[in-house]
């Protein structure tokens, strides 16, 4: 598979990240390389970066694409959420860390892996295929009150009582196992005037199931609590995130360690990318930047 993929809001997180040679960064959602590239190209010629991610697809991917910088770039398959434990066996602290909680473009091209309606596919959804929790798994054997709780909670489904009902119903006369057949329900369970809107009906039923699947909540939540101990001084963390439930995770935690705990905000408001990125990427157009910098003791 061709893993091309647009770093979003890249030139911020650059500015904010302010790389400089011989520091060390970490990339925790690597993907194709493209912030680990920048990060290498800011920092040169001594600046190192840690790159992770639990997609093998984006490790093999990124690895092509960032061969040249030799051992300045180091690569895991490992979760973001791991980064104390990787800390703990490298014994070193990073001078900035980036975090894009966004799906890359990849993986919602690639049919096969379920993350899409747009074609026929297994109701999958992993990015890591290590994970045993499938979409389908969620969707048949998850209650009628669970997916409810995820459509909710997880997509801002308004519809989800609706929606969670049908499904239920559904799987009764058989299996759900397929992307289109969970889009038909999600579609056909919103009003008529609802259904040509601009944001299609399985839109954030889809989102939530991704989600649920991949913990990202719970992968974000420990992270939040574990990354400000492997900051060095003045190290800074930009967190890149595309819907309100990430967004508000951490924007309170931000706010809470400038208040309490040595940081200071280098964002009091999220930046959002330019007219011209939303036009050249449009899957940019909900994402929101925030930044930190440690500036205290430990």
């Amino acid at each position: 598979m061709n893993f091309e993929h647009t770093p979003v809001l890249l030139k911020e997180v650059i500015e904010f990240l302010a790389p400089k040679s011989g520091d060390i960064y970490l990339d925790g959602t690597l993907g194709g390389g493209g912030y680990a590239e920048a990060i290498l190209n800011a920092s040169a010629p001594d600046g190192k970066v840690v790159g992770l991610d639990i997609d093998a697809v984006a490790i093999e991917a990124a690895s092509v694409r960032l061969k040249k910088f030799g051992d300045r770039i180091a690569m895991l398959r490992e979760s973001y959420s791991e980064v104390q434990s990787i800390l703990e066996e490298r014994g070193i602290k990073f001078d900035g860390v980036v975090l894009d909680l966004g799906v890359s473009s990849p993986q919602f091209d690639e049919a096969e892996r379920g993350f899409s309606f747009s074609k026929n596919a297994p109701l999958d959804m992993r990015m890591d295929d290590r994970l045993e929790l499938t979409a389908e798994e969620v969707v048949n054997r998850y209650s009628e009150r669970e997916l409810k709780s995820i459509f909710e909670n997880y997509g801002d489904e308004r519809f989800a009582a609706r929606i969670s009902r049908a499904i239920v119903q559904k799987r009764k006369e058989k299996r759900i196992e397929t992307t289109l057949e969970l889009e038909e329900i999600c579609f056909r369970n919103y009003p008529l005037g609802l259904r040509k809107a601009k944001t299609h009906p399985a839109t954030r039923v889809f989102q939530a199931l991704r989600i649920e699947v991949n913990g990202e909540l719970t992968n974000l939540q420990k992270f939040l609590e574990d990354a400000p101990k492997v900051l060095s001084e003045k190290g800074r963390m930009v967190i890149v995130s595309y819907h309100s439930l990430e967004d508000r995770f951490v924007k309170n935690v931000f706010k809470s360690l400038a208040m309490h705990g040595g940081f200071k905000l280098l964002t009091k408001k999220p930046v959002a990318p330019a007219d011209e990125e939303v036009e050249r990427n449009p899957r940019a157009r909900s994402a929101k930047l925030r930044a930190i910098e440690k500036d205290g003791t430990d």
